[in-house]
């Protein structure tokens, strides 16, 4: 069975491509057209993560680049073009997609919603009838911040935190569709928050604390230096997020793709089985940036210059009030004990943020 990727040059998507690699003998790679040398990116990657010289001598044999445009119909292809990579495929794995926590949402729908359309277009039309995974999120539960969300769950009752989780929402829902119409299986995977302990490197993509981290550096030049500022942040003292490794949540998914569908939606949460606490969280910006962060039940009237800085940026502390936490009964039932993470603590996410010296 031959399988396409979408994504496969993002921060999941290249752990994706390594596991997916590990069970297919080639792999399409769908690249966005003009955003330059995927392969150079990809062989970069798993020659920085430790792939043998041998290993990375095969990958230009054993994938396949094809320039796609996920926002346009037809994915910018001919319709032959379309129509041979269609019939070409076992199964499809859409992983691509924005996580601008600060887009607007017709920005953040003509990637994420009308992406996944075309996507599911490809699906429609290939002879073999592929298989479509969909890299989704667990944040799709929207603005509900206690309790427990589960993977059954998708509407859209409590609203949303921001434009991003709106367009996975709508994503999720044009795959049920799509799955009733046609009467085809999918897989939806619901990642948590994705962090790694690799150090951070210029030629590998960012996670999402790496991108806070730079915001609040940005944010802290304007302090007078040698200075230590003080940062108050909404947040509450018991609350948590869930926080996985991404190289287990790619093993996770690409375990999951090796079983037999139900025939309709198949839903995932790939979460941790522990939540990381918000004043952890609080510790290790502080730690990275130089920074004393105060968790504040309500936003100060008296912003000081970092914090109005800090303001800006939309999302960035939204998720320091959360308590939720997310089911992945089905997960742990399927795998056991491989289905749990290693400890996701102070020291793993310092050295996710930190540059190992020379």
């Amino acid at each position: 069975m031959h399988v396409a990727l979408t994504g496969a040059t993002g921060f999941l998507g290249l752990r994706l491509l390594r596991r997916l690699l590990d069970t297919h003998r080639s792999v399409t790679v769908l690249a966005h057209a003009g955003s330059g040398d995927a392969l150079h990116r990809i062989t970069r990657f798993f020659a920085l993560t430790g792939a043998p010289e041998a290993y990375l001598a095969e990958l230009p044999g054993r994938l396949r680049v094809v320039e796609t445009e996920l926002e346009r119909p037809g994915l910018g292809l001919s319709g032959r073009e379309f129509q041979e990579l269609a019939d070409g495929l076992g199964a499809i794995w859409h992983s691509a997609g924005s996580i601008n926590l600060a887009g607007d949402l017709p920005e953040l729908r003509r990637t994420n919603v009308e992406g996944t359309r075309h996507v599911l277009e490809l699906a429609a039309a290939g002879r073999e009838r592929p298989v479509v995974h969909h890299v989704s999120t667990a944040f799709v539960a929207g603005s509900r911040r206690e309790g427990v969300a589960y993977e059954d769950e998708l509407d859209d009752a409590h609203g949303f935190e921001n434009a991003y989780e709106r367009s996975k929402y709508e994503a999720e829902t044009l795959i049920h569709t799509w799955s009733g119409e046609h009467r085809r299986p999918a897989v939806v995977l619901r990642p948590s928050i994705l962090v790694t302990d690799l150090p951070p490197h210029p030629e590998l993509p960012s996670h999402p604390l790496q991108v806070v981290e730079r915001i609040l550096r940005d944010a802290r030049g304007t302090a007078a230096p040698g200075s230590r500022p003080r940062l108050r942040l909404v947040g509450r003292p018991d609350g948590r997020l869930n926080l996985m490794p991404v190289e287990h949540a790619a093993e996770v998914m690409v375990r999951l793709a090796g079983r037999t569908p139900s025939g309709g939606v198949d839903t995932y949460h790939v979460v941790h089985d522990r939540d990381v606490p918000v004043p952890t969280i609080a510790t290790l910006l502080e730690r990275v940036v130089g920074l004393s962060v105060d968790l504040v039940a309500t936003e100060p009237e008296d912003l000081s210059a970092l914090e109005s800085l800090v303001d800006f940026y939309p999302g960035l502390t939204t998720y320091l009030t959360h308590r939720r936490r997310f089911d992945d009964t089905r997960v742990r039932a399927l795998f056991g004990s491989s289905a749990a993470s290693g400890p996701v603590d102070l020291d793993y996410l310092w050295s996710g943020l930190v540059p190992r010296s020379p």
